[in-house]
């Protein structure tokens, strides 16, 4: 995954070092265990290990989510994933949802919070991956510019591109334990052709959570559509100031990050 080749890779999913917002999340860990683990991964060795961390939690003022990033950055891990709690159909919270932070308390965590990282030489390549120099995540970064990829584990999700026919397929694998270890029953659980109409869309809701600029040749090349598919589209968001283009390189604007589920309306 990570950028730097010939070293042991090690995600840790902690979530949050307060153990009363793991026992909300559901999580069967503690704040001792997860520094714990991280601790363990530095003195093994492990020099590109990630972070998995939440915020916008149920309750969470501003400083108590600094204060878990602050921990985080203490234990030194070269990739950190940072990204805000978001409430999933079919879930317990779904059902009933927590008091959630105020928007503007969660855009004060996350202004302050790209502050710190940056002050501790955390670079920001995507929404919510940030990373020392040299260890960005290739395979997240091979999701974000449209690339293909198997999807093999129970309800693992995969993007394969048909060579010869250059049509896109979504699939998607069991995702019951019980059902995918069937052996009476196929394991892939759907395959479904995105259409050109929707190939638009797909690309951006990727591409767009990068911080690096991309080409209108490149979204030729891993869509296979011309590039007036989204010509037009791209010159309404620059006269909306939620992007801005030097000759064929366009990049998402800071406003465009910040209302960029407005800017993806634009591409459907």
């Amino acid at each position: 995954g990570f950028a730097q080749a010939g070293v042991t890779l090690l995600s840790i999913g902690v979530q949050s070092f307060e153990s009363d917002k793991l026992i909300k999340l559901g999580r069967i860990h503690d704040s001792n265990q997860a520094q714990r683990a991280a601790t363990l991964a530095k003195s093994a060795g492990i020099k590109s290990f990630n972070l998995d961390l939440m915020h916008g939690l149920p309750n969470q003022s501003i400083e108590g989510a600094l204060d878990d990033l602050r921990t985080a950055i203490a234990l030194e891990p070269a990739h950190l994933s940072w990204y805000q709690l978001t409430i999933e159909p079919n879930t317990a919270f779904y059902s009933k949802p927590p008091k959630l932070p105020v928007d503007d308390t969660l855009w004060a965590i996350q202004e302050q919070g790209l502050a710190l990282l940056k002050q501790a030489g955390y670079e920001q390549y995507e929404i919510s991956a940030y990373s020392k120099s040299g260890y960005q995540s290739q395979h997240n970064l091979n999701y974000w510019t449209f690339g293909d990829y198997i999807g093999i584990g129970c309800g693992a999700h995969g993007k394969i591109t048909d060579v010869q026919t250059d049509k896109i397929f979504r699939t998607i694998k069991v995702k019951h334990p019980k059902g995918y270890l069937d052996t009476d029953r196929p394991h892939l659980d759907q395959l479904r052709e995105v259409t050109q109409e929707e190939l638009p869309f797909e690309f951006m809701m990727n591409q767009l959570r990068l911080r690096q600029p991309f080409t209108l040749s490149h979204f030729s090349q891993h869509t296979g559509l011309a590039k007036h598919n989204i010509a037009d589209t791209l010159e309404q968001a620059r006269a909306k100031q939620l992007m801005d283009n030097i000759d064929e390189a366009w990049q998402v604007t800071s406003l465009g990050h910040r209302y960029l589920n407005d800017l993806l309306e634009m591409f459907l």
